[in-house]
C-alpha cells in the first residue's frame, strides 16, 4: 500500500479526507511537524481553514517541503492546499510554495462563499478522465489567480466567475475542490491519485 502523510496544520477535521484515501488504498500517516515531511513519499496539503495561519504552521518547513515537491514527490493540495502552492494570498499574510504561479483571489461573485456543487470545465488530465469526474463539491471564497494558464487543467464558473478548478505542475496537483466530500466520483479521482503516486 502507499503511504500518504497528511499534513496536519491545524486545518480542522481531517477524518473523512483520511477515510478516502484508505479507501484509495493507501496507509494514512497525519504529521504535525512540516521537517517530518521530507522523508514522506507522497503528500497530501488538506483543504479547510485560512491561508495567513496555515502558511505560518508550514513555513517551519518551507524549504523541506519545496525540496519534496523539487525532487517528484508526488503531492495533492485540496482547496487551501491547492491555495497554499501558489505564491501569496490576498486573504492574508505569509508566502505560498510558489509551485503554482498565480495569487490567491477573493472570488468575484454575489454569492460567497461557494458552497456545493459545480461543474469541472475542460478537463485535460489523466486523474480526471479515470474518475469521470465531472462535478465537484465546493466550500470556498477565495481561488487561485493563475499567471501561467498551462498549469491549469480544469476549470469552474462560480456566477461569472471562472477560476482554476485543477492545477497541475510535474507530480504536485492542486484541486479547488473537495474530492472528499464529492461523491463517488472524487473517491475515484482520490483513488486515482493514489495510484499514481504509487507510480
Amino acid at each position: 500500500m502507499t503511504r500518504v502523510t497528511v499534513f496536519d496544520y491545524g486545518a480542522g477535521n481531517l477524518h473523512s479526507l483520511v477515510k478516502a484515501l484508505e479507501a484509495g488504498g493507501a496507509t494514512v500517516v497525519l504529521e504535525r511537524d512540516a521537517a517530518a515531511l521530507g522523508t514522506a513519499t507522497a503528500i497530501v496539503l488538506p483543504g479547510v481553514g485560512a491561508f495567513a495561519p496555515a502558511a505560518a504552521a508550514r513555513a517551519r518547513g518551507l524549504d523541506v517541503v519545496r525540496a519534496s515537491v523539487d525532487r517528484g514527490t508526488p503531492v495533492l493540495g485540496i482547496c487551501l492546499g491547492l491555495q497554499l502552492l501558489a505564491e501569496s494570498s490576498d486573504e492574508g499574510a505569509g508566502a505560498g510554495l510558489g509551485v503554482m504561479a498565480g495569487r490567491v483571489e477573493r472570488l468575484e461573485a454575489a454569492r460567497v462563499p461557494q458552497i456545493g456543487w459545480n461543474a469541472i470545465e475542460s478537463p485535460r488530465d489523466p486523474l480526471l478522465a479515470s474518475a469521470q469526474l465531472d462535478e465537484a463539491y465546493y466550500a470556498n471564497s477565495y481561488v487561485v489567480r493563475p499567471t501561467r494558464p498551462e498549469q491549469v487543467v480544469a476549470w469552474s464558473t462560480h456566477e461569472h466567475d471562472r477560476f482554476a478548478a485543477v492545477m497541475r505542475v510535474g507530480r504536485t496537483v492542486g484541486v479547488q475542490f473537495h474530492p472528499e466530500k464529492s461523491s463517488r466520483a472524487g473517491l475515484s479521482f482520490v483513488r486515482a491519485w493514489v495510484e499514481e503516486a504509487a507510480a
